[in-house]
């Protein structure tokens, strides 16, 4: 006779907020997904592109840049929230800056940052959900390869390997990849 394990409680977006620090994690379908901190790098692109971007945004007042694993809602009951690396949300979106939580209106970028344990079969369902909730563009950063992806769909990508061009609402923002991987 095989004995079934007993169910682990499902928790919600607000019930993992109120946990605190718990270290980096996401949430998918109602369950906590632990994972790895972020080495060196990834910490160094990360605040770089989020540097530049916000730089371009403060100039044009026009939305918001989110650094530090920002939760972003993709779906309800099971809750899943994603951790982004960068994100954009214009103030068409969100008016005022956002304070409290994590996000419920899909910010228009998502920028993600391939870590060395990062599978792409993950990475895809990622990308998937993003659009999904009506994310515009998602840019995968892959240092070993030293490239950024440029999606505008899940299956619309653009390997950028020297000049990165802002669209839409983030037309005339310019990122010299190779300047982002230099010494």
């Amino acid at each position: 006779m095989t004995i079934a394990e007993p169910k682990q409680k499902l928790i919600t977006g607000e019930e993992l907020l109120e946990m605190g620090d718990i270290g980096p994690c996401e949430l998918v379908a109602g369950e906590i997904i632990k994972m790895s901190p972020t080495n060196v790098e990834h910490g160094y692109l990360e605040n770089e592109i989020g540097r530049l971007l916000g730089n371009f945004v403060a100039g044009k007042k026009n939305g918001w840049v989110l650094t530090g694993e920002v939760g972003i809602f993709i779906q309800r009951n099971p809750d899943t929230i994603r951790a982004a690396d960068v994100v954009f949300i214009s103030k068409e979106r969100v008016p005022e800056r956002p304070r409290q939580g994590f996000l419920e209106i899909a910010p228009e970028l998502v920028v993600e940052i391939v870590s060395p344990t990062d599978r792409w079969s993950d990475l895809h369902d990622k990308i998937e959900e993003y659009f999904g909730i009506g994310v515009q563009w998602v840019w995968v950063v892959e240092p070993t390869r030293q490239v950024i992806r440029v999606y505008s769909a899940p299956t619309k990508v653009e390997i950028v390997a020297e000049q990165l061009q802002g669209e839409g609402i983030l037309a005339g923002f310019e990122l010299s990849v190779s300047h982002l991987f230099a010494e």
